[in-house]
């Protein structure tokens, strides 16, 4: 056993000088924290180094840290107005504003009401004026209304000299009675003004009260992996319409959620990992099906032909239980795709088409320019004077691309009506929830959202998670984090945008490593993932925001709150109205026993498993040891851990048997309904069933810490002989219509 680190000490003997460590909790990176064995463990002082620097606070020398550290003592005081103000409605905050000592100074608020595109209907949606110009594609006129004058509190502030200048501190009192919204701050004085973004967020989302009145079941699914003999290879949003349908007129389900749906590529090879998209703001064009385009019907015979003749080899694959070929998928839609595109469009349709590009705004503009110029790139490397969105040479390439600019526009907005058409064939055949969406963590460091929010985003890092009991080297996901104060800056409008297009379409949306609205793990570029550190984000904004935009869209918000966390988060989470993740298999006692069902979280998503392990069957036989060691990706003696997993089925057992929902020597299909069943006992407002689970599947969707080691994400749904299982014969499956009797069975009077 290792001696634990000594206060001010990491684990290799190093020790983190005191004004480097007031230097790190200054700009929110934390020294410490506590690993999943509750022990406490001590960040290296290279790593706060790389940290600081990553978020621009130079830090290199015990002379830069210094001069960072006096810096720090000032920030606050150098800007007349906050970066932004988030607080919730019916809250009386107090807000600073610094101006030249002595000097009068006004403040007020201007209340957001209405948004109208500034864009004139008749101008081109696609080319983008230069930065500056006023019918700029994604600027918004906003309609404001009424100002509210700001009272100034009678709170006395000794002034401060700063850079050389005498400042003073005026506090003004935003009052309680202030609307939920995105309004704007203004102050003035001595000719001076300053303005910044207010937003008042709800204090709790509520959950709708048919939610709320009875717990509510549905499947989880990874989307591609469930196809039909329609599919072009994987499964695609006109399956999501008919799975969403069969599972709830033959199941009784309320929901169906899936994995985010967010862009890969527009090139080959194609990133498999849906949480590793180019954008989490705009959707994969994988999930197109082609037929459901209106314009498809239409098509003369000869492009009608194209169509098909692009389709039947990636038609073929659907039946194939062999490794999605994403990549042969995209060859063939982008084709027809291509072909449907020249299509003509009736005047209502092409009204849609610019409707919808206006609304999407610039960020959209951005996204399908980034797309074009990658084609066009044509796997060369990326120039630099094309890094900045803004600048004249992309300006002058998005014209030239004008109409592959076009096309990917277009291409979000077939998806766009595509998945509203799939969340209402859910609400229609009687789902309380319909389509539940997944936010990823972040986005491909590669990709568009990388370039065209590079300002918000933090580079030499990345973003994982420290060792745990699932992945003891530690993990690294190759993300770029949000810059905190960058984000803050930018009154949290590209965090806004994001949150409004994935809201789209859906009843519910799960965002992935919640945890990360509060803290994440950076890691400095070219280390171990074990070596980083947590930078703290304002969860009172982050989380503000995202009940905010999820109560205008009418959303149920799950946050996945599992991995190494202060208790106090859950707390907060509830209180917001955001429901967690209780994973049976992990919700264990001190004593390392399950917990019993009563003892579950009413405000939570309750599920079996999740998709970083192999589905139930597959985890109590320890093939997820058995995988791992194969793998090379265990630290502790396979016996050891192979012994832990048949304890944990043990218990299982005992307590399943105990409690009647089982006999003592349970089947692998008694023991995958019996612990449903324990889940339909808890207060869990929802309960979520793997579709895996529910056909016998046995292999794992996702193995953590791997790469081309194992098929990640191209694993289609299969039965427990490792037989395709198709959308057509879900109901014909005999465990699944087991599985859905049991989840609808009435709770004994």
């Amino acid at each position: 056993m290792t001696d634990e680190p000594k206060p001010g000490s990491t684990g290799d003997g190093s020790t983190v000088p005191p004004e480097l460590a007031e230097l790190a909790t200054a700009h929110g990176v934390q020294c410490e924290y506590t690993d999943h064995d509750g022990r406490l463990q001590q960040v290296s002082p290279s790593t706060l180094v790389a940290v600081l620097e990553a978020l621009g606070v130079q830090a290199s020398t015990p002379g830069a840290v210094t001069a960072s550290v006096e810096r720090a003592k000032d920030d606050e005081w150098r800007a007349m107005l906050p970066s932004a103000v988030v607080t919730r409605e019916g809250t009386e905050v107090q807000v600073a504003v610094h101006v030249a000592d002595g000097a009068d100074v006004t403040a007020w608020v201007e209340l957001e009401q209405t948004e109208t595109p500034a864009v004139p209907a008749s101008a081109t949606p696609w080319r983008v004026a230069a930065p500056g110009a006023t019918t700029a594609t994604g600027s918004f006129a906003t309609v404001r209304g009424t100002r509210v004058q700001l009272r100034q509190a009678d709170v006395v502030t000794e002034p401060r000299t700063v850079d050389s200048r005498k400042v003073g501190r005026a506090t003004f009192t935003l009052p309680d009675t202030l609307p939920l919204g995105w309004h704007t701050l203004h102050a003035e004085s001595a000719g001076q003004s300053a303005r910044t973004t207010l937003v008042v967020t709800p204090a709790r989302l509520e959950l709708r009260e048919e939610i709320a009145r009875k717990q509510a079941w549905g499947f989880m699914v990874q989307l591609y992996s469930v196809r039909s003999r329609d599919s072009w290879g994987m499964g695609d949003l006109a399956d999501l319409g008919d799975l969403a349908w069969q599972t709830a007129h033959n199941g009784g389900a309320d929901f169906v959620a899936i994995n985010p749906l967010h862009a890969t590529e527009p090139v080959l090879p194609l990133t498999p990992s849906p949480y590793l998209p180019t954008s989490r703001r705009f959707m994969s064009p994988l999930y197109v099906r082609v037929e459901d385009i209106r314009e498809t019907a239409y098509l003369s015979a000869a492009d009608r032909s194209l169509v098909e003749w692009a389709a039947e080899p990636v038609r073929e694959l659907s039946e194939d239980s062999g490794p999605i070929d994403r990549d042969a998928i995209w060859e063939a839609k982008k084709a027809a795709l291509e072909v449907v595109w020249t299509a003509p469009r009736s005047a209502a349709r092409q009204t849609a088409f610019d409707e919808f590009v206006l609304a999407q705004g610039r960020g959209l503009v951005d996204f399908a320019t980034w797309c074009a110029i990658k084609e066009h790139l044509d796997g060369r490397d990326w120039p630099a004077e094309l890094s900045d969105p803004g600048s004249s040479g992309v300006q002058t390439l998005r014209n030239a691309l004008a109409d592959r600019v076009q096309f990917y526009c277009w291409l979000q907005w077939v998806l766009d009506e595509q998945l509203r058409a799939a969340h209402r064939a859910g609400l229609d055949a009687g789902m309380r929830l319909g389509v539940f969406k997944d936010l990823a963590v972040g986005s491909n460091p590669e990709g568009a959202d990388a370039w065209s929010d590079a300002a918000v985003l933090a580079r030499g890092v990345s973003v994982g998670a420290p060792p745990d009991m699932y992945n003891q080297q530690g993990q690294n996901w190759g993300l770029p984090p949000w810059h905190p104060r960058a984000l803050a800056k930018a009154g949290y409008a590209p965090y806004r945008d994001l949150l409004r297009s994935v809201l789209r379409h859906c009843g519910g949306v799960r965002i992935d490593h919640i945890l990360g609205l509060f803290r994440l793990w950076w890691i400095p570029g070219g280390a171990r993932a074990s070596a980083g550190a947590y930078v703290t984000y304002d969860h009172e904004a982050l989380i503000g925001i995202l009940c905010l935009e999820a109560h205008r869209a009418g959303v149920a918000v799950v946050g996945e709150d599992l991995g190494t966390f202060e208790p106090w988060i859950r707390e907060y989470l509830a209180e917001r109205g955001v429901l967690g993740t209780s994973v049976l298999l992990f919700e264990r006692d001190e004593s390392g026993a399950p917990i019993e069902p009563e003892a579950y979280r009413s405000a939570a998503l309750a599920t079996v498993t999740t998709h970083d392990l192999p589905p139930t069957a597959g985890y109590l036989a320890g093939e997820h040891v058995d995988l791992r060691e194969r793998l090379g990706l265990l630290t502790e003696d396979a016996t050891v851990l192979r012994a832990r997993a048949r304890q944990e089925r043990e218990s299982l057992v005992e307590v399943l048997s105990r409690r009647g929902l089982t006999t003592f020597d349970p089947s692998e299909r008694e023991l995958v309904e019996g612990l449903h069943r324990y889940l339909k006992d808890t207060p869990a407002a929802l309960v979520g069933v793997s579709l895996a689970d529910a056909v016998g599947e046995r292999r794992a969707q996702n193995q953590p810490g791997t790469d081309s080691e194992y098929p990640n994400w191209r694993v289609p749904l299969a039965d427990s002989a490792g037989t395709v299982v198709l959308l057509e014969d879900l109901f014909s499956n005999a465990r699944l219509r087991s599985l859905v009797t049991v989840m609808n069975e009435e709770p004994p009077a």
